[in-house]
C-alpha cells in the first residue's frame, strides 16, 4: 500500500478559502425558509443535488459541490448550503499518476452560495459504479477519497498498489490480470501493447511463468491486494484508456 501525501504540494489556500466568492456567492444564509427545490432556467434542481457551479474565469473548470440546504430569504432570494468537491490539482499534493481524469475528493468544506451560482447537474459516482458506465459523459465524474480541506488530509490515507510500477489505481489506464497471481499489469510495464493483449486469450505474467517452471503452480497473490475500488472488479481487463 501506498501512503497518500500531504505535504508534496501545498494546496491553493486562495481557493479553499475564496471558493464560494470566486464561484459567485458567500456569506451565511441569515435565515429564511427552507425550500426543496429550486429552478435555473428550465432546469429544476432538489437538495441532494451534485452541480456545476460558476467557474472563476472562462478558461477554468468549474467548481463543482453538492446541495444539503436551501432557503429562501425574507428578499425571496435563494441561498445554498453546499460541500465542495476537489480536484487532484487543488488539493494538497497535487495531482498524481494514479488520479483519473474524471476524480473528485469529496470535502468537508461547506460554504453557502447564491442561486445564480450554479450552470446545471452532473453526476458524482462512487469509482464502482463509475466503473460499470457504458459511456461517461462530460459531466460524469467519481469520487473514492474524502479530503479534510483544512487540514490537507485524505482518508483513507493508505491505498494498496498494483502492476510493477507499485501505482494505485488509475480507472483510465488499461490494464490486465494474470490468471496466476491474480496481480493487475498495464501492459507497458510487461512489455506488451494493448493490441497484443487485446489478441491474448490468457494471460500469466512473467513471475508466475519463472515460479511455474521452478515449483510447478503459481504463485501467491500480493498480499494486501483486495481493494473494493480496485480492478478485481472487473473480468480480465479493466480500464478506458486508449
Amino acid at each position: 500500500r501506498v501512503e497518500l501525501s500531504r505535504a508534496t504540494v501545498r494546496g491553493s489556500r486562495e481557493t479553499t478559502c475564496r471558493r464560494a466568492e470566486m464561484a459567485g456567492g458567500s456569506g451565511s444564509s441569515k435565515g429564511g425558509d427552507r425550500v426543496q427545490h429550486f429552478t435555473v432556467g428550465k432546469e429544476k434542481f432538489r437538495v441532494g443535488d451534485t452541480v456545476t457551479l460558476r467557474p472563476p474565469s472562462v478558461d477554468s473548470n468549474p467548481f463543482i459541490a453538492r446541495i444539503h440546504e436551501v432557503r429562501k430569504t425574507k428578499s425571496n432570494a435563494l441561498r445554498l448550503y453546499v460541500s465542495w468537491f476537489y480536484r487532484p490539482e487543488e488539493a494538497r499534493g497535487g495531482r498524481k499518476g494514479f488520479h483519473g481524469e474524471k476524480e473528485l475528493f469529496q470535502s468537508d468544506h461547506f460554504d453557502w452560495v447564491t442561486q445564480d451560482a450554479v450552470n446545471g447537474k452532473c453526476n458524482v459516482h462512487s469509482l464502482r459504479d463509475y466503473q460499470s458506465l457504458d459511456q461517461v459523459k462530460e459531466f460524469d465524474f467519481f469520487t473514492r477519497f474524502s479530503y479534510l480541506a483544512a487540514r490537507g488530509e485524505f482518508k483513507p490515507d493508505r491505498v494498496p498498489v498494483y502492476c510493477l510500477c507499485e501505482m494505485p489505481y488509475n480507472p483510465d489506464l488499461f490494464m490486465i490480470e494474470c490468471e496466476g497471481c491474480e496481480e493487475w499489469h498495464h501492459p507497458e510495464c510487461v512489455q506488451l501493447t494493448r493490441a497484443e493483449v487485446e489478441k491474448m486469450a490468457h494471460f500469466v505474467c512473467a513471475e508466475c511463468t519463472k515460479h511455474h517452471m521452478k515449483k510447478g503452480k503459481h504463485r501467491t497473490r500480493r498480499e494486501g491486494s483486495d481493494d473494493p475500488d480496485g480492478p478485481s472488479g472487473k473480468k480480465r481487463r479493466t480500464g478506458r484508456g486508449e
